[in-house]
């Protein structure tokens, strides 16, 4: 039989197509061996959001070549979509396919193993106006079922790379998107994440269907428990969406709503598609229907221009707003976008210590928002048992659904299952609780 071995860089997106690669591969007769050790056939996928993940794919890629020189290498993913080039002069590169394409992989595969050559299979991204349907049934080692709705994105966010490697917007077929939800649910998934590249956007490139029309429909579905979206902007939040998040008794009490810069100049220098302002009443108004709704974001530090003056701006904004969590990055130039070439550029150590005050105050919101709920009883389902480095422990950890991380003493039997539990206990990395009950007839604790 034919091995192959996986490494998936970068985002959420990213580890979802490995796992409709796989399945490809799976179909095909192949089986998954770990990338550290030999295998015949390697596939990296690459990510490109920084420079810095440029690096990290090459040298990926030159490991895998090392492991075994006979053995394929296929290299996908953003950094082989916007540099197939460069890729494909690392010696030891077999096959290079970007972020479309990827149903011609084992031919690809066959194409190489008699002719030796090797394959450049990038195309256009920009020309492609059709969703890729990749078929996901389930997923290696996860109890959250990711559900990939949308590609591509019409921002064009001057720090942003992510337009040219994966093209403009195109949301998924209503009934695809309907069907896989049924299939996940069949293989036992009791919550389903929508995501995609620009996921809010789903349904812009749709006539008579939107994201808001997707979420009472995936409503419908039976058996399906909780249904969360990955990353939906503010601009995209709109009546209709908050009339669904409304009536739905299945969408989770959390929302990932990017902000990237408190301040409106510094926004309007990303090319954002809202102010301090909107973004303040959208969030007021998903508070107002989704009482207890965590709200998590992320936010770039140090982008150019991002005076002292701006920084303090924006840190009393984001004071204001009382995120549940944020993740912090510091602005990193990634070349081809405008954002590298302005000249007002952030002293590195100045971004230091930005972010630092920023994951201060994360930990902080993180802890006041737990707070709340301690005492309350919390709809759980568990993902793994808790690795502990000094002792053995009868822990297990899982999600609610408004994106508290609870750890608590239970079977491994419970892992995938709908369970109550009491929060005890508030903490920054985890919640400390009871198991209450099942809610899964068919498991007797």
């Amino acid at each position: 039989m034919s091995t192959v071995a996986f490494h998936t860089l970068g985002c959420k997106v990213n580890q979802y197509e490995t796992e409709a690669i796989w399945q490809i591969f799976k179909t095909a007769g192949y089986e998954q061996v770990s990338f550290e050790g030999p295998a015949d056939v390697y596939v990296i996928n690459t990510c490109t959001v920084t420079n810095t993940g440029d690096k990290k794919s090459r040298q990926v890629m030159r490991r895998a070549i090392r492991r075994n020189p006979d053995g394929i290498v296929v290299v996908t993913g953003c950094y082989a979509q916007t540099a197939p080039g460069e890729v494909a002069n690392i010696p030891g590169v077999d096959i290079v396919l970007g972020t479309q394409g990827r149903e011609d992989l084992m031919e690809l595969i066959e194409q190489y193993r008699k002719t030796r050559e090797p394959i450049n299979a990038v195309k256009n991204i920009m020309k492609t106006r059709v969703f890729e349907e990749l078929d996901v049934p389930d997923f290696s080692d996860r109890t959250r079922a990711s559900l990939k709705i949308q590609e591509g994105c019409n921002n064009f966010c001057t720090f942003c790379i992510i337009p040219w490697a994966r093209g403009l917007m195109r949301s998924r077929e209503p009934e695809n998107v309907i069907e896989q939800a049924e299939k996940l649910v069949a293989a036992g998934y009791q919550e389903i994440v929508l995501t995609g590249i620009h996921t809010g956007g789903y349904g812009e490139d749709l006539e008579d269907y939107s994201l808001a029309q997707l979420l009472i429909d995936l409503g419908k579905v039976k058996g399906l428990s909780r249904v969360r979206i990955s990353s939906i902007e503010a601009s995209q939040i709109t009546d209709d969406v908050l009339a669904a998040l409304n009536s739905s008794e299945k969408m989770c009490r959390h929302l990932h709503i990017p902000l990237q810069a408190g301040s409106d100049p510094v926004l309007r220098r990303m090319r954002r598609k809202y102010t301090t302002d909107e973004y303040r009443t959208k969030l007021a108004q998903i508070r107002e229907i989704m009482p207890g709704v965590a709200i998590t974001t992320d936010v770039i530090v140090g982008f150019p221009g991002e005076t002292d003056e701006l920084f303090e701006e924006g840190y009393r904004f984001i004071e204001e707003m009382q995120f549940s969590e944020m993740h912090v990055f510091p602005y990193s130039k990634r070349t081809g976008t405008p954002a590298a070439n302005f000249t007002d550029q952030v002293d590195e150590a100045v971004k230091n210590d930005r972010v630092h005050r920023l994951i201060h105050l994360s930990n902080q919101f993180s802890l006041e928002y737990a707070h709340q709920f301690v005492g309350q009883i919390l709809d759980v389902i568990p993902e793994s048992p808790f690795q502990s480095e000094s002792e053995q422990t009868n822990l297990i950890y899982g999600y609610s659904d408004n994106y508290l991380r609870v750890l608590f003493e239970g079977s491994t039997d419970l892992i995938g299952k709908l369970c109550r539990i009491r929060i005890d206990e508030p903490g920054v990395e985890y919640c400390k609780g009871t198991f209450v009950r099942t809610l899964d007839p068919a498991i007797i604790v």
